[in-house]
């Protein structure tokens, strides 16, 4: 069954500006309705944040897709599109 959307947040802003991203991140999370995906697009594979919202019952899939850039889809049930994460696909 698949999401009933996608929510999209790109921190690559917030480091270039010198911010940390993690309430932003987190506030996108805590909007998301039951079926919703969170697609996260950073600069560097955020490690941290797996362990953060694997305990908040999300899975993930991560792509390296360019120099600077990492997408990583998390979804509750466990099974994400790999396609919402690859270059060829821009929300």
């Amino acid at each position: 069954m698949r999401s009933s959307r996608t929510i999209r947040l790109d921190v690559r802003p917030y480091h270039e500006r010198g911010e940390e991203p993690f309430e932003a991140i987190m506030a996108a999370v805590d909007a998301l309705k039951e079926r919703d995906q969170f697609l996260l697009v950073n600069s560097f594979e955020p490690k941290p944040l797996y362990a953060v919202l694997r305990k908040r019952g999300f899975s993930y899939t991560a792509a390296k897709v360019g120099e600077n850039e990492w997408r990583v889809l998390f979804t509750r049930d466990g099974a994400p599109d790999p396609q919402q994460c690859t270059p060829a696909t821009q929300a």
